[in-house]
């Protein structure tokens, strides 16, 4: 792969995951609600999605997606009504001090609950198979070894994508301090499940085109 094309596609990558999404706005909130460590095991099921997204892609399942209104659909809705429920969840969710948050941990929040979490939220997008299979093709010699660039490409990806999201981790964590009060707390889960309920009707209503 030559050098310049690989500097593009990191810089086209660096402000695709930069903006501001489901898997972004997920890291955050974790990251405010049980700070950077605990928020490894987020990020780690948003990565598990993604990888799971690129393989089915490099598969052929975004071509399909892109043929079958009815698969796509299917996909696209099942996406739409989970970020919804997630975020009707956290607006809901009582307002908690951190203290408080810290001492109930153990019996109603897990690592695996939270890995869950990500990789339920990194799938819940049908557009990201597309986007996948749209994208890398743009950065391929077809003259050349697919695999080997395929790598690097999923490598430089990766490498991006999680540097994005313990970057919104850690803002969330260094915002937990100012927001240690029920009064924020809960604007701060207004905010947070409107965002993802506006991301599941935005969602709900995206086209195939």
């Amino acid at each position: 792969m030559l050098y310049k094309t690989w500097l593009l596609f990191l810089t086209t990558v660096f402000f695709v995951s930069a903006t501001p999404g489901p898997n972004m706005l997920l890291a955050m909130t974790h990251g405010i609600n049980y700070g950077v460590r605990r928020t490894c095991a987020t990020c780690l099921g948003l990565m598990c999605g993604l990888s799971l997204i690129m393989i089915a892609s490099a598969a052929g399942l975004g071509a399909l997606l892109a043929t079958s209104e009815t698969l796509f659909s299917a996909v696209k809705y099942l996406g739409a009504a989970y970020l919804v429920y997630l975020g009707v969840k956290t607006w809901r969710a009582a307002p908690q001090l951190l203290q408080r948050k810290a001492d109930a941990r153990g019996a109603a929040d897990t690592p695996a609950r939270r890995m869950r979490t990500g990789f339920l939220v990194a799938m819940s997008n049908p557009k990201a198979f597309i986007f996948f299979t749209a994208l890398f093709p743009q950065f391929m010699d077809a003259h050349q070894a697919q695999g080997p660039q395929l790598a690097i490409l999923a490598l430089t990806f990766f490498i991006i994508e999680t540097s994005w999201q313990f970057a919104y981790a850690s803002g969330g964590a260094r915002l937990a301090g100012w927001l240690n009060s029920a009064r924020r707390l809960k604007l701060v889960n207004r905010v947070s499940g409107g965002a993802f309920i506006s991301a599941g009707v935005v969602l709900w209503g995206v086209s195939r085109h």
